[in-house]
């Protein structure tokens, strides 16, 4: 079988380095959805951005739709006792240094850390202008308590 040479040129992003820079970003998400900082949340996004689920396709066009999107988080988690979550990275895979394809199992945690159910989603990581990596997409596989 021939390698396309275009594939096998193709500068990755260093893995260590990178790898650690999207968990920051998704312990950043978790943190701030569960805090209720609406805004933070927002600023981790690219713009325009995409979110599909089974029921739901949303274009993002602005923070601000971000930030009302992510608003009520908190307080919805919070009346199912749902206090906190982590982002455990089921897969991680480098398209290109700008672009990465993570999916992410985010446990739901009761107060005292205990597991109450989880959501999976896929997220299209991509380097903005300055090199800062942000969600461009969301793909939303589901929740389970």
């Amino acid at each position: 079988m021939a390698t396309n040479p275009a594939f096998s040129s193709r500068a990755y992003a260093a893995p260590i380095l990178a790898d650690a820079e999207v968990a920051r970003l998704l312990e950043d998400l978790g943190h701030a959805v569960t805090a209720g900082d609406a805004r933070a949340a927002a600023e981790l996004w690219a713009i325009p951005a995409m979110v599909l689920g089974d029921q739901d396709v949303r274009a993002v066009s602005s923070r601000e739709e971000l930030a009302r999107f992510f608003g009520n988080a908190r307080a919805e988690y919070n009346a199912q006792g749902i206090t906190g979550t982590r982002p455990d990275v089921r897969n991680l895979t480098w398209l290109t240094r700008e672009l990465a394809l993570v999916e992410v199992r985010w446990p739901y945690l009761t107060e005292d850390r205990h597991e109450k159910g989880e959501e999976t989603s896929t997220y299209v990581l991509r380097r903005d202008e300055s090199g800062v990596l942000k969600i461009q997409v969301a793909l939303l596989h589901g929740s389970t308590t």
